[in-house]
């Protein structure tokens, strides 16, 4: 479940990113900072000529891991 909102952190990100969102509101500041914290080492895996592209390869990925991570980690906690 944890897993599950940091992953929605990062799509979240990704979207505020490709749209242009305000940074000074509140919540898209959170989301942003949230994202940042938590991506750890995968913000910068990819790195194309487009920074949105980049933005979305590596915020993607990462929300990518940690639903799967998190579904490991379901599945050993519920044997």
């Amino acid at each position: 479940m944890f897993t599950a909102l940091i992953a929605l952190v990062f799509v979240l990100h990704i979207i505020f990113s490709v749209v242009g969102a305000n940074q000074d509101n509140d919540f898209v500041a959170f989301t942003y900072g949230t994202a940042k914290f938590f991506v750890f080492g995968l913000g910068d895996v990819f790195t194309p000529d487009d920074a949105t592209i980049g933005l979305i390869l590596n915020y993607g990925l990462a929300a990518l891991i940690y639903l799967f991570a998190g579904r490991i980690i379901a599945r050993a906690l519920k044997r």
